[in-house]
């Protein structure tokens, strides 16, 4: 692992990473064991890799817990998933604090449960004067979602007389997302082997360099994180210009 980090140019880290945590039930099935079981061993690589991004300098790790499509999923599962969602966060709340990181949440929280939201909120507020690593949860949250409730709140605003049609441009959009405050993801990491984006982040990964592997999530560690950002660092981000313009402005610049 150590040889791994030695490789990493700490001057050109991604400012942003964003995770597709996939996998959990697949792994618990492949040990005979329950769902929930995954759920349960993948909260161990939340905090790895929380810790692995900390350790490194990353600004913003988004993590994708729960989907608005999860909301589908058997009762049992769903109960399950959001009792280990407040524990993990009733545990944990303190070492965050400590660390200096700084607990963000996006996605529709009106659709969970009181219990969940008042945890959340608590946690949101012992840790909002922190000035480290900035992690954000994904909860119930999916990007047609996001970009319907977005463009929802402007065209209440046009209708209000607060914006002029023809003033809308990307930045307005923008603003209307849940992520506005945040910068986009520049690399996003999606475990287990399934090669999509499954509704994350819709607009912000448009220029995201997509990392796959086949690992699945209960079982992805600082090495992991290691070799994607490495494999991130290999790679020539052009932006829509040709590699030639990105040496010729390197030289001037």
């Amino acid at each position: 692992m150590q040889e791994l980090l030695d490789k990493i140019n700490k001057e050109h880290l991604p400012r942003h990473i964003a995770i597709i945590m996939d996998g959990n039930g697949r792994w618990a099935k492949e040990k005979g064991e329950d769902r929930l079981f995954g759920h349960f061993h993948g909260v161990e690589s939340v905090r790895n890799i929380v810790e692995g991004s900390a350790e490194l300098g990353i600004e913003y790790l988004t993590l994708y817990a729960f989907s608005t499509e999860n909301w589908d999923r058997p009762e049992y599962e769903v109960v399950g998933l959001m009792e280990l969602l407040v524990s993990t966060i009733r545990k944990e709340v303190e070492s965050l604090n400590k660390n200096n990181i700084r607990l963000h949440v996006i996605g529709d929280m009106s659709m969970l449960p009181a219990y969940a939201k008042n945890e959340l909120d608590e946690a949101l507020t012992i840790t909002k004067n922190n000035t480290g690593l900035n992690l954000v949860m994904a909860l119930s949250y999916s990007g047609r979602w996001e970009l319907l409730n977005a463009v929802k709140n402007i065209a209440y605003e046009v209708k209000q007389g607060k914006l002029a049609v023809e003033a809308i441009d990307q930045d307005t959009l923008q603003r209307f997302l849940c992520t506005s405050g945040f910068p986009d993801p520049e690399l996003m990491i999606r475990t287990s082997g399934e090669y999509r984006i499954s509704n994350f982040l819709l607009y912000q990964l448009a220029y995201a360099e997509l990392y796959f592997t086949n690992v699945r999530w209960p079982d992805f560690r600082k090495e992991n994180l290691y070799e994607a950002i490495l494999d991130y660092q290999g790679r020539e981000r052009r932006f829509g210009k040709t590699g030639d313009q990105l040496q010729e402005n390197q030289v001037v610049s």
